[in-house]
C-alpha cells in the first residue's frame, strides 16, 4: 500500500492508452510501443540487469517462468526454491512444473532465512536454478552473496525475486550477479484493487535473451532514418512458434506497466530512494515500539526492510478480528502457512503510515493485552 501520485491514474486513463489493442502493427502503435520500451529500460536500470520484457501477469508467474527458462537453458530437471519465498509464488511454481515433470524442492529455513547448509547439501549438477527472495516473505534480507557463489559453482542459475521499492537502497540483482531478476510490480504506481490486475517484472542477463518469455520491444530506425519501436525477437513467441515457443504467455500487462513507468519517471532515482528509506525507517520504528509491549517479542534476528515478524502473547486471529473493528489491519497470521509459526504476526509498514497511525496501532495492541 504505497503512495501513488495523482498523475499516474490520470495518464493511464487517457484513451490513447486505455485499450486492449495489441501493437502488432508497429506503424500505428508507436506510442504504446515506446511506453513499453521505456518500462523495460526503467526495470533494467532498477534491477541492474541487461534486458527486460514487457511484463508478466504477476510476481508469481514471473518466478515460475524463470524456472522454465532455467530448465530450457541448462537442460536440468531440478528446481531449488527457498522456503522463505512467498507461499503463493511456490504454489504457482509447483503448478507450472508439475506437467513438465520438473522436480521442485523446498529448502528449509533457519531463523527466517534459507538454511545455508541445506543449500550446500542440495545444490548439484542436476539443479537448473536456485530461487531466492530478498527481502523474503518474512521481510528478512537473505545472505544472497553466499547463495550466489554456491549456485554458480555447479553451473545453475540464480533467480532473485525482489520487492522493487527495496532496490532504492539495497543491492540490486545485477550487483549480486543474479542471472534472472523477477518480482511483483504492483507497488510501482498500481492500486491494491483487492488483488489485481497486477504486473510481474522479468529481467535477465543478455545471454539469456532468446529464452526470455513474453513480449519485448526494441528501438530501431525506419527507412527515413527516424527512430522507431517494434516488437522484437517475435520468433520466440507463441503466435509464431506455437508449441515450440519459449513460453505460453502471449501478452503482457501493458496498462499496469505504463502506470509503473509513469510512477518511476515521476519519482526518479532520488524519489525511489526516499520512499525506500521511509519504509525502512517507519517499519523499524513500529518494530521497536511493538516489541516494547509486554508479551510481544521479535521472532527473527535477521535484518529486515519493511516487513517483520513478531511473536504475540495471544492468537493473532484474535488481534486481527479486534483491530479490524477499529479500522486497523495489523498483519497476517503466519500459522496458516507454517504451524511452526503459531502465534506469529507478519507486519508491514510503508511510507504512507504516519507516526500517529503507528502509535495508534501500538496503543491498541497494548490495550488487548
Amino acid at each position: 500500500d504505497h503512495f501513488i501520485p495523482a498523475a499516474v491514474d490520470h495518464i493511464v486513463s487517457r484513451s490513447e492508452y486505455y485499450t486492449a489493442y495489441t501493437p502488432y502493427q508497429a506503424e500505428v502503435s508507436q506510442g504504446t510501443l515506446q511506453a513499453i520500451y521505456e518500462f523495460q529500460s526503467l526495470i533494467c536500470e532498477l534491477t541492474g540487469m541487461d534486458v527486460a520484457n514487457a511484463s508478466m501477469y504477476d510476481g508469481a508467474t514471473a518466478v515460475a517462468e524463470a524456472a522454465l527458462l532455467a530448465h530450457a537453458e541448462t537442460r536440468r530437471n531440478e528446481i531449488l526454491v527457498a522456503g522463505s519465498v512467498n507461499p503463493s509464488y511456490r504454489e504457482v511454481l509447483s503448478t507450472y512444473c508439475r506437467s513438465l515433470r520438473l522436480k521442485v524442492r523446498n529448502l528449509p529455513l533457519n531463523e527466517g532465512l534459507v538454511d545455508l547448509e541445506a543449500v550446500k547439501k542440495n545444490v548439484s549438477e542436476k539443479v537448473a536454478c536456485v530461487i531466492l527472495q530478498s527481502p523474503n516473505f518474512f521481510g528478512s534480507i537473505e545472505n544472497t552473496d553466499q547463495i550466489e557463489s554456491l549456485t554458480h559453482s555447479v553451473g545453475a542459475l540464480l533467480v532473485l525475486a525482489c520487492a522493487p521499492i527495496s532496490l532504492g537502497i539495497l543491492k540490486t540483482p545485477g550487483e549480486y550477479n543474479a542471472d534472472i531478476a523477477v518480482g511483483e510490480g504492483q507497488a510501482l504506481g498500481n492500486n491494491l484493487s483487492f488483488g489485481g490486475p497486477y504486473l510481474g517484472y522479468f529481467a535477465c542477463k543478455r545471454n539469456l535473451i532468446r529464452r526470455m518469455p513474453g513480449r519485448m520491444v526494441g528501438a530501431t530506425t525506419d527507412t527515413h532514418r527516424r527512430r522507431g519501436f517494434v516488437l522484437t525477437l517475435q520468433t520466440r513467441e507463441q503466435h509464431i512458434r506455437r508449441e515450440k515457443a519459449t513460453s505460453n504467455i502471449c501478452t503482457n500487462q501493458a496498462l499496469c506497466a505504463l502506470a509503473s513507468c509513469v510512477y518511476l519517471s515521476l519519482l526518479g532515482k532520488s524519489g525511489i530512494k526516499k520512499v525506500a528509506f521511509l519504509c525502512l525507517q517507519k517499519s523499524h520504528y513500529a518494530f521497536d515500539e511493538i516489541t516494547k509491549i509486554e508479551g510481544f517479542k521479535k521472532r527473527f534476528d535477521a535484518p529486515f526492510f519493511k516487513e517483520f515478524v513478531v511473536k504475540t502473547p495471544i492468537p493473532p486471529k484474535r488481534i486481527i478480528r479486534s483491530l479490524i473493528k477499529r479500522n486497523l489491519f495489523p498483519g497476517i497470521d503466519l500459522a496458516q502457512f507454517d504451524r511452526k509459526l503459531k502465534n506469529c504476526l507478519l507486519v508491514c509498514v510503508t511510507e504512507k503510515r504516519t507516526k500517529e497511525e503507528i502509535d495508534y496501532l501500538v496503543d491498541e495492541l497494548r490495550r488487548l493485552i
